[in-house]
């Protein structure tokens, strides 16, 4: 859970110093904007998204909820799969392709490179968090099969 609190935090930040990289007039704050969020991608992001899978992973088999019994839980490992894999082939080259056009002296060369990435992230990840708290769906096929021979133990056990 503190792991993707954690996750959502960095997104946060990449979001606001990209608002601030894409809006500024300033080269200072544009070259510093993109430089911090690379600092963010390259060393934080990563570690904290898997991290966050494996918390996620963990949770869901230790625990009664399960990784394939309920439509909600699988979504979100799903949906965190992917924002993992985005952040790994599109957040991070578009953040480093921004601070290699900076640093080299051009603007910057296209404000979607450092605000879709995050606004993509966030939004998955306030959708993972309402679905956490709401738990819609239902249960899969496989938590239906799991769920019946429980019910019938309980039935059994409540007749004897």
């Amino acid at each position: 859970m503190a792991a993707s609190a954690g996750w959502l935090g960095l997104t946060l930040g990449l979001l606001a110093l990209g608002i601030a990289a894409a809006t500024t007039g300033s080269e200072v704050t544009v070259e510093s904007s993109v430089r911090a969020m690379r600092l963010f991608a390259d060393w934080l992001l990563l570690p904290v998204a898997f991290l966050t899978l494996l918390s996620g992973l963990v949770l869901s088999l230790g625990t009664a909820w399960g990784l394939a019994r309920h439509r909600w839980v699988y979504t979100k490992f799903w949906l965190s799969l992917a924002t993992t894999t985005a952040t790994v082939f599109a957040l991070r080259p578009g953040v480093n392709s921004a601070v290699a056009a900076v640093a080299a002296g051009r603007p910057l060369p296209d404000a979607g490179d450092v605000l879709y990435g995050p606004i993509v992230s966030l939004s998955a990840y306030v959708f993972m968090t309402v679905i956490s708290v709401l738990k819609p769906w239902g249960l899969t096929r496989r938590g239906r099969r799991l769920r019946a021979p429980a019910r019938r133990q309980k039935n059994i056990t409540a007749l004897t």
